[in-house]
């Protein structure tokens, strides 16, 4: 309903970046450039410098921004107080996931959500924790799931489920008896993690800083993107690993890994993060609602 031109340079004026625009609303970057131009050639007046490759909002533009900012809020304010009068929900979102929630997590929960409400369009973009926090900050998602701890204080984090942590080996190593295993055990061997940036990697390293002097001793032998390339990796006999207990469950029934709890135990929450917006669109709070009922009810499941 909103302006299509106003809500473009809405979006280019909070991220400062026509590309990153035009990823957010899912346009091409000819298309956002277009949309601003009309409404600078409406305003008679240029709302954005262009210098070297980046881009500031001129004083006639940052005039404009305000004002946007303050007819988005209405229009929210607007949106769900007719929506719930009606109790129609609809619209759509983008949510962000760390991988192993991801591909573990969230293709059940949103299977669910969206069988309930079927006019909702929910897009999802997948990055490591630290990627989808920096998401979250930048309002290129609404609602991000993460793994590993949020430093801003600027955001809402609010727990969703508890997710275990174990060592895994191959079938054939010589540790895969132990019922568990300790720091000690863990640095005897290659380990294979995942990369910088990711919340598995973060929680392991502020694990060994509490049980030990720290992550340096381990013997790291591969740094790996993602938990299937984990998993193959230790599969392979490359090393050893400690990953979500929910992402190996098909290797324990097919007896292709084995998994070791850690002593004293690994355990981490996976949150939601959010701005602290005043009014959102009545789709966020069904959302949020939905996925809360949700994860209470497989709090205790470890494989969502």
């Amino acid at each position: 309903m909103a302006d299509r031109r106003l809500q473009v340079f809405f979006t280019v004026a909070r991220l400062l970046s026509f590309t990153k625009a035009a990823e957010t609303l899912h346009m091409t970057q000819p298309a956002v450039t277009f949309q601003v131009r009309q409404l600078e050639e409406y305003f008679n007046t240029r709302l954005f410098d262009r210098t070297h490759n980046r881009i500031n909002l001129t004083e006639a533009g940052s005039r404009v921004y305000t004002y946007a900012e303050k007819i988005f809020e209405l229009y929210s304010e607007m949106e769900n107080s007719v929506r719930e009068m009606t109790g129609e929900v609809s619209g759509s979102l983008t949510i962000g996931a760390s991988t192993t929630i991801a591909e573990y997590m969230l293709p059940s929960l949103l299977g669910d959500f969206k069988k309930q409400y079927e006019d909702i369009n929910i897009h999802l973009k997948v990055s490591n924790t630290e990627g989808i926090v920096s998401m979250v900050e930048n309002n290129t998602i609404d609602l991000g799931v993460v793994e590993a701890p949020v430093g801003n204080k600027n955001l809402v984090v609010e727990e969703c489920r508890p997710d275990h942590l174990v060592a895994i080996v191959p079938p054939n190593h010589p540790e895969a008896g132990r019922e568990t295993l300790t720091y000690e055990d863990l640095i005897k061997y290659p380990f294979i993690c995942r990369e910088e940036g990711s919340g598995t990697r973060e929680v392991i390293n502020d694990y060994l800083n509490s049980v030990s002097s720290g992550p340096d001793a381990l013997k790291i032998s591969m740094e790996l993107g993602s938990p299937e390339a984990v998993k193959g990796a230790v599969e392979a006999g490359m090393g050893i690993s400690v990953v979500s207990q929910a992402t190996v469950q098909k290797e324990l029934k097919l007896g292709t890994l084995v998994a070791i709890n850690l002593d004293p135990p690994l355990d981490r929450p996976f949150s939601f993060v959010h701005q602290k917006q005043k009014f959102r669109i009545r789709v966020m709070d069904e959302l949020l609602k939905f996925a809360r009922e949700y994860c209470q009810t497989h709090r205790d499941i470890e494989a969502c």
